[in-house]
């Protein structure tokens, strides 16, 4: 991370002039150019922070259908490079789920989840379904939102990133993962789910940001149950949530939490 020196009102009051200027030191977030390759094939640059790019290989490569499950990943190298960082991911084609790699004409910009789709059929798929009947209390989906600032370090010291985290069926967070964008804070969530064997039928995802569609999209790809997210989702987002079987929550007023099934 970079280092920021800014000043703020000695008082807390007013503007700063020279007589109360403080100088203080500003962790500022990351933001770079992350380009995915598919055996040697470039295709999509994304703005993200660049920590857990393992997990960001694998995790957007299982959110987008590109593969099918870890297994058909052979390697991913991560390559430092003068525009920013190449992710090379190497599979066997014939394991390369069909019409996966849609085609991508620009870079992803760290708030988006579709920057690049060429065509208004590759902007909302059909999410897959849900297999799993599990829905946690809305006591164990409160105690996961309380928990959630402690498991965001870098969120502590630049607070400009999100977060997303899996909670066991207590609301007990048991991993989690950050970026400048909610959509690649999901990815590495899923990247890292699946790195760790993870069975996603028993727990539920809890996120910083708000529930939009592409973030119920990736969460029923990878079988999760339960989304809860701090803001309420849009109305194209609950309604994939119910046709992938899923459910969605999101904190109301105080620590209230409500839940969309």
């Amino acid at each position: 991370m970079l280092t920021l020196a800014h000043s703020r009102p000695a008082s807390g009051t007013g503007f700063p002039t020279p007589a109360n200027q403080a100088d203080i030191t500003w962790l500022v977030a990351e933001e770079t150019p992350v380009a995915f390759e598919y055996n040697g094939r470039s295709h999509a640059v994304m703005m993200a922070t660049p920590a857990d790019l393992e997990d960001f290989a694998l995790g957007f490569s299982l959110c987008e259908e590109i593969v099918g499950s870890a297994a058909d990943i052979d390697r991913v190298t991560v390559r430092t490079v003068e525009e920013g960082i190449v992710l090379g991911i190497e599979a066997d084609p014939l394991r390369l789920l069909r019409g996966s790699l849609r085609r991508r004409s620009m870079e992803g910009r760290s708030g988006c989840g579709l920057c690049g789709v060429d065509s208004l059929a590759n902007a909302v798929r059909v999410p897959r379904q849900v297999t799993s009947s599990f829905t946690p209390s809305v006591e164990a989906v409160a105690a996961a939102f309380a928990a959630l600032p402690d498991h965001q370090p870098m969120n502590r010291a630049n607070r400009s990133l999100h977060a997303a985290a899996w909670a066991d069926p207590m609301g007990r967070i048991l991993l989690a993962r950050e970026d400048v964008g909610r959509h690649n804070a999901l990815d590495k969530l899923a990247g890292a789910l699946a790195r760790e064997g993870v069975d996603t039928s028993g727990g539920f995802a809890v996120m910083s940001s708000r529930c939009s569609f592409e973030l119920v999209q990736k969460a029923a790809t990878i079988g999760i149950p339960l989304l809860a997210t701090i803001s309420a989702p849009t109305a194209l987002a609950l309604k994939l949530a119910r046709d992938a079987g899923m459910a969605l929550a999101a904190r109301s007023r105080g620590d209230g939490v409500m839940l969309f099934r």
